[in-house]
């Protein structure tokens, strides 16, 4: 069974929303940039759940991770209406290249790449955009990769505090840090390097914690996902092949 055809992991739900776990490989709902593809996480979870869904935000193809969903139309708006004003905070985890700061805040205006039906333009309007970064843990592997005779990596924690296009993968780029397996602002000796370590191809980024107030009762609520499994077989990789 593939994994598009494994049920999906619902980590919340109530009669007024529901909180899945997506796959990385999966789009959220039909875009213009991936015109070809079948297989939708809103379609997916609706077949699954036998349940009407509205979609309040996305989460790129690539990344993993947690994707809320409202079970009205109601709901709905006051979800994206909460997204707008940041009053939802995302968490996301990372494996980047280098050695990071312990703390560091990305501030980095970011130029508008689609437009609202995701159809791609050029030269758009700059908008601020702010990044909260922490390291977790960084590791040095003693092999050369690229011109360099040891490789530099680290586990970080990413939270957004706007909301622009592709955000976290640009804002880690931006700071000379790109997030593995990013094919597009990432580095491609080093994505190679550890596709050939460890046989996974992927975004190396999951959407791990969001924490929001409920939009009927108002309770505050925090949603986890679990570390996925590919993420915790690079960990003991890194682990196992640092040099410290």
């Amino acid at each position: 069974m593939t994994d598009a055809q494994m049920p999906l992991t619902v980590c919340f739900q109530d009669d007024a929303l529901v909180v899945v776990d997506k796959p990385c490989g999966m789009l959220v709902h039909r875009s213009g940039i991936d015109a070809h593809e079948t297989t939708f996480l809103l379609q997916t979870l609706r077949d699954q759940l036998n349940q009407s869904l509205f979609p309040v935000h996305r989460l790129d193809k690539p990344t993993s991770g947690l994707v809320i969903f409202a079970l009205s139309s109601d709901v709905a708006r006051t979800l994206s209406q909460a997204f707008e004003h940041g009053d939802i905070t995302k968490t996301y985890e990372a494996f980047v290249r280098g050695h990071t700061p312990q703390s560091l805040y990305i501030v980095h205006a970011l130029r508008d790449e689609v437009d609202s039906k995701g159809r791609k333009i050029k030269n758009g309007t700059a908008r601020e955009a702010m990044t909260e970064l922490r390291t977790l843990t960084s590791w040095t592997v003693p092999e050369p990769v690229d011109r360099y005779p040891e490789a530099r990596y680290s586990q970080v924690q990413l939270q957004p505090l706007t909301g622009r296009y592709r955000q976290l993968r640009r804002h880690a780029k931006h700071i000379s840090h790109p997030i593995l397996g990013d094919v597009r602002y990432g580095k491609g000796t080093h994505n190679r390097f550890i596709e050939e370590r460890l046989g996974i191809r992927r975004l190396w980024l999951h959407a791990r914690q969001v924490t929001f107030r409920h939009p009927l009762t108002d309770e505050a609520l925090s949603i986890s996902s679990a570390i996925p499994a590919d993420f915790r077989q690079m960990t003991a990789w890194l682990e196992s092949v640092s040099s410290g």
